[in-house]
């Protein structure tokens, strides 16, 4: 169960940061900043876990709980295709975390980043490893890059079916490397990612 000890350890604007969405094979990749000026109700704080273990009902309820809290501040960024492809999946996710922190309404003292490679916040960075499992903040900044990114993914499976992007938020299940197999890659594949060329050559 994630706690708020790292964070009422330090004081003052402490703020969690996650990305989602590293591993498909199509799509932006997301990442949250999320800042709780006065600590955790208890009431949002009971709802919050690594986005992973949770279902997309609890996901939905908990984004819904952290957006109606008035002592929430959220921040979200995203790196697009053109980024991954420019940078790499690891830098765009840094990136993307750089863009969720400069949107939050003043800068924080403090962030804790998932993981163990520290994006250039222009404040002091702390990396947790499984840091969603871990830290409130963090857990709810993955909730909300989770969120964000499965409902941009659903959105734009409405425009290209075939890849059943609503379901698998752009993942290489079985039917979507089926289907970048039979109908070949779109624009908003990655790539440069090797299974994508792998695929997109046998539907040549």
């Amino acid at each position: 169960m994630p706690h708020y000890e790292l964070e009422s350890a330090h004081g003052g604007r402490v703020v969690g940061v996650d990305e989602a969405g590293r591993g498909p094979l199509a799509g932006p990749v997301v990442a949250a900043a999320v800042l709780f000026r006065a600590g955790v109700p208890e009431t949002v704080a009971v709802l919050l876990d690594d986005s992973k273990r949770l279902t997309a009902a609890q996901r939905d309820l908990a984004y819904a709980a952290l957006h109606a809290c008035p002592e929430t501040e959220i921040g979200v960024g995203a790196a697009s295709v053109a980024d991954i492809a420019r940078l790499n999946i690891l830098h765009a996710s840094l990136l993307a975390m750089a863009r969720a922190v400069a949107r939050l309404p003043s800068p924080p003292a403090l962030a804790l980043v998932d993981g163990n490679r520290p994006p250039k916040l222009g404040c002091a960075v702390r990396c947790v490893v499984g840091g969603d499992a871990l830290c409130l903040s963090i857990a709810a900044a993955s909730i909300v890059a989770k969120v964000v990114r499965d409902r941009a993914m659903a959105r734009l499976g409405t425009r290209f079916p075939a890849y059943g992007w609503s379901e698998n938020a752009g993942y290489p299940t079985r039917d979507h490397r089926a289907a970048l197999v039979e109908f070949g890659p779109t624009r908003h594949h990655r790539a440069a990612f090797g299974t994508v060329r792998r695929l997109a050559a046998a539907a040549e």
